[in-house]
């Protein structure tokens, strides 16, 4: 098996939940199969660079997965086939990272500098 990364970007208009739920048939799916996930995380609404049908702002998601070829062909195949669902990319690594991502250690970074008081 090898592994992979994948972020999708989920329609604005979708609740949280429902992008929850997208996750977890994703999952199912590669379950199914018998590969495996490692860390999910859900990066929230961004605004894109760009309107992709219609839409400014997107639900992003990252997966961590491990799992064969047909897996993958077979989400990301579910993943055209689903409305909610703007665009996706899988891209295959060599190791996952332990801990955050760059987008989640960002956004700590962010909270920081937010509660800091003004400077005399």
């Amino acid at each position: 098996m090898a592994l992979y990364e994948t972020v999708f970007l989920a329609r604005q208009d979708v609740s949280a939940q429902q992008v929850d739920a997208l996750t977890e048939q994703f999952k199912a799916i590669i379950e199914e199969t018998g590969g495996s996930f490692g860390k999910t995380e859900y990066w929230g609404l961004k605004t894109l660079a760009y309107r992709i049908n219609k839409n400014r702002k997107a639900h992003y998601v990252l997966m961590d997965i491990d799992a064969g070829h047909d897996a993958i062909s077979e989400m990301e195949r579910q993943m055209r086939l689903n409305e909610d669902v703007l665009r996706y990319m899988t891209v295959r690594v060599e190791g996952h990272d332990e801990g955050p991502s760059a987008m989640m250690q960002k956004r700590d970074r962010d909270d920081r500098r937010g509660k800091r008081g003004p400077r005399d």
